[in-house]
């Protein structure tokens, strides 16, 4: 088969590789597209170290066209979206239903401890209980299930009611996904902080109720202007110290600061722990989805609930990684999509 291997930092070589044999419990998934996002941007770049050569890519969706001993829930031609996250089922947090905190997870070519194999490849191997069916869902949508799962994990631990006013910092891919969800949800108003003005008109078409331009006016005056006074959650979407510092000023008594965005692992912010006790403020961080999220996401795809057509960008062939990713680092256009034939 083909495959893009990471062969180095800022190096990727399309190259024949053998097929996968799926295991026991296993099948193997024929990739019909799959998402580039910013974790294959880091490992590119070297910001997130992992062993080369290796097979990134983790928001896939394809065929199944093998399937291993003892599988019974899958056949042929079965239509699927890939969970990349591959939890023990064992340790505590697993049974627990906390499968993105599994004390040993593996990620099928994304982040985690342990990383193997991904799907910028014309076949990727699975675990059975790694796929989702989509039935007729086309399967350049179904590869962004992966993300839209990440956005139900965070809107649910935003814990956000109807009614409940939001400030979205940052319209990226996942931003905007962030913001349809919060719709589902009945939160209002929403106010979208973002400085693009393609992602901006692009939030205020898929609901926002208002957009904010944070280079040409105060972000936070202004949100605070549009919500009517502070918001019950305040979402950084982006993964910067100065934007969380924005959803944080935003975030009125009793809401919750939601951290969203991958900051540096070396960042900080200052907190008051006075406003925390006095104003019972909260803050939330929301690290990838559990299996219940998946799955959640696959139906919200299937029922027409999201839009992610929209925010595809356009289809690439496995050669094409290196431009994705410069064109990921001018922040040009908002999700690539890999269709490995």
């Amino acid at each position: 088969m083909r495959a893009a291997e990471l062969t180095a930092v800022g190096e990727i070589t399309v190259r024949e590789r053998s097929r996968p044999t799926p295991g026991p419990g296993e099948v193997l998934v024929e990739v019909g597209a799959c998402g580039v996002c910013m974790t294959d941007y880091h490992m590119y770049h070297g910001t997130f170290e992992v062993e080369t050569p290796m097979i990134p890519g983790h928001e896939s969706a394809g065929t199944v066209v093998e399937v291993g001993e003892s599988v019974q829930e899958y056949d042929l031609g079965d239509r699927v979206a890939v969970n990349p996250t591959v939890p023990c089922t064992a340790c505590r947090y697993c049974k627990r239903g906390e499968t993105h905190l599994c004390e040993h997870n593996t990620s099928i070519g994304g982040a985690a401890d342990t990383v193997i194999d991904g799907a910028f490849a014309e076949y990727v191997r699975v675990p059975q209980t790694n796929v989702e069916p989509i039935g007729d869902l086309p399967v350049q949508h179904a590869a962004l299930t992966e993300p839209l799962a990440c956005a139900v994990h965070g809107v649910a631990q935003a814990d956000c009611n109807p009614g409940d006013s939001v400030a979205l910092i940052g319209a990226g891919p996942v931003g905007l996904l962030l913001l349809q969800v919060f719709r589902l949800v009945g939160a209002a108003p929403i106010v979208v902080s973002e400085p693009d003005d393609d992602r901006r008109a692009l939030a205020a078409d898929l609901g926002a109720d208002v957009v904010v331009d944070p280079d040409s006016e105060d972000a936070v005056d202004r949100i605070r202007d549009a919500a009517g006074g502070s918001v019950d959650v305040g979402v950084e979407a982006i993964g910067l110290v100065l934007t969380l510092e924005q959803a944080n000023a935003v975030t009125g008594p009793g809401g919750t600061t939601l951290v969203f965005g991958v900051p540096k692992q070396d960042a900080t912010v200052e907190i008051s722990p006075f406003d925390v006790f006095f104003n019972e403020t909260s803050y939330q961080g929301s690290y990838s989805l559990t299996t219940a999220d998946f799955e959640q996401a696959v139906t919200l795809l299937n029922h027409g609930r999201i839009d992610v057509d929209r925010l595809i960008t356009d289809e690439i062939g496995l050669d094409g990684l290196p431009e994705a990713f410069d064109r990921m680092g001018s922040v040009e256009g908002l999700r690539h999509v890999v269709v490995p034939d």
